[in-house]
C-alpha cells in the first residue's frame, strides 16, 4: 500500500555516510526531511545536495534534520560527496544513505517500476510525531527547489502550533488564513493583532509567531 500524508514514516536501520542510523531514534523530537536520489554522480542531483548543504543552517534553525538516500554503496557516496563539495562550492553536512539493495527505498516507495529500478526524486516531510506531512516527487529533469521546501517547513510549524492556514504564495511574516474551526466571536480572544473579514469563509490575521 502507499504511503499517504499523515501516515506513520516507516522506521528503518540503515547504513550512512555518518555511520548506521535508526531512523525514528535519529530524529528523536525533531522534524525530518528524507530525499532520494536516482544514482550517484548524476549531474542535477550533483546540484540538489549542494544546494541543501548550504540551507542546512537555516533547517538547523528550525529543527529540522537532513537525510538523503541513494541507491549506492557507502564507498561510492564518499567519492561523490568529494565531487559535490568541489563543484558546488560547499561542504555536504549531513548524512546519506547508502541503500544498494533498495531497502529503504522500497519502504518509502521511491522505486517506480518504469523508471529502470532507480529511485525516484522524492521529499518526504516528517513531523516529531513521526507522520508525514508532506510529500513530494519530481522528474530527473527538473531540480527541487529548496528554498520552498524551506517555505513549506515553515507553514508546517506555523500551521501546527495555530488554528491557521498559509495562502498561495505565502511566506514568512505574510497573513495567514484564519481555519473554519474558529467561530468569528472566538477570533479576537485567539488572534489579538487583529483581522481582516473578506468573506465569511475567508479571514485573515497577521501571522501569530512574529
Amino acid at each position: 500500500m502507499s504511503l499517504r500524508l499523515g501516515d506513520l514514516a516507516p522506521d528503518f536501520t540503515a547504513e550512512t555516510t555518518e555511520g548506521t542510523i535508526n531512523f525514528h531514534e535519529w530524529l528523536g523530537n525533531s522534524w525530518g526531511i528524507l530525499f532520494s536520489h536516482p544514482a550517484d554522480f548524476t549531474p542535477v542531483c550533483t546540484t540538489e545536495l549542494g544546494a541543501m548543504s548550504k540551507l542546512t543552517g537555516e533547517f538547523s534553525k528550525r529543527n529540522v534534520k537532513v537525510l538523503a538516500i541513494s541507491a549506492d554503496p557507502l564507498e561510492s557516496h564518499k567519492k561523490w560527496i568529494h565531487d559535490i563539495n568541489e563543484t558546488q562550492n560547499t561542504t555536504v553536512n549531513y548524512p546519506l544513505i547508502a541503500d544498494p539493495e533498495f531497502k529503504t527505498a522500497n519502504l518509502y516507495g521511491m522505486v517506480h517500476p518504469n523508471v529502470d529500478k532507480f529511485t525516484v526524486r522524492s521529499v518526504f516531510v516528517i513531523g516529531p510525531d513521526k507522520k508525514i506531512k508532506l510529500m513530494l516527487t519530481y522528474p530527473a529533469s527538473t531540480g527541487r527547489n529548496f528554498d520552498e521546501i524551506l517555505r513549506v517547513v515553515d507553514s508546517l510549524q506555523l500551521t501546527s502550533g495555530y488554528s491557521v492556514a498559509t495562502p498561495a504564495n505565502w511566506k514568512q511574516g505574510d497573513d495567514v488564513i484564519i481555519t473554519a474551526a474558529v467561530k468569528d466571536e472566538d477570533i479576537e480572544a485567539k488572534f489579538p493583532k487583529g483581522h481582516t473579514r473578506i468573506k465569511p469563509y475567508l479571514r485573515t490575521t497577521p501571522q501569530p509567531n512574529i
